[in-house]
């Protein structure tokens, strides 16, 4: 796999992982994806056992965290979440890094479709996942930090 031009590997996210991940704070209006924004989206990354299978942390040929991927299979549709660490978003890398998050995910799993959601704000996401081949299924109401947020659900084939 890899990050932008860097290869990357790929491993279970371990406890102490999650605790990184869980301090991770982007600049707004991104801050909406701190993972402390919402306690029930970090009381998902911080149990182990509600996290075990699905999260993945990405790590540099240096071993630094760099990312996770999240895959939650469901039928033969693949849930995708993404997560770049703050520091290298807005740089060009998360079409790569998707790619092959999804090419991880085809060996893996088998799936017909891939699927994700979006706060329907990050145009910045939702440009990167165009690009990727997919398309809006829907646009939903969804509640999460303190309130209720347009989202937008996307899809592609496999």
């Amino acid at each position: 796999m890899r990050l932008g031009n860097a290869p990357v590997t790929l491993d279970r996210m371990t406890q102490e992982d999650a605790e990184t991940i869980a301090e991770w704070h982007y600049d707004p209006p991104f801050d909406f994806y701190d993972p402390r924004a919402d306690d029930q989206d970090l009381a998902e990354l911080l149990d182990p056992a509600t996290r075990d299978g699905s999260y993945l942390t990405v790590r540099d040929s240096e071993g630094e965290l760099v990312a996770f991927l999240q895959l939650d299979d469901r039928d033969g549709v693949v849930d995708v979440g993404i997560g770049l660490r703050p520091d290298l978003t807005g740089r060009g890398l998360g079409l790569s890094f998707l790619e092959h998050g999804l090419t991880f995910a085809r060996e893996l799993f088998g799936p017909r479709r891939f699927r994700l959601q979006v706060a329907e704000f990050n145009r910045r996401a939702i440009t990167v996942y165009e690009r990727a081949g997919f398309e809006r299924t829907r646009s939903y109401p969804h509640e999460t930090n303190g309130g209720v947020f347009r989202f937008v659900e996307m899809e592609r084939p496999a």
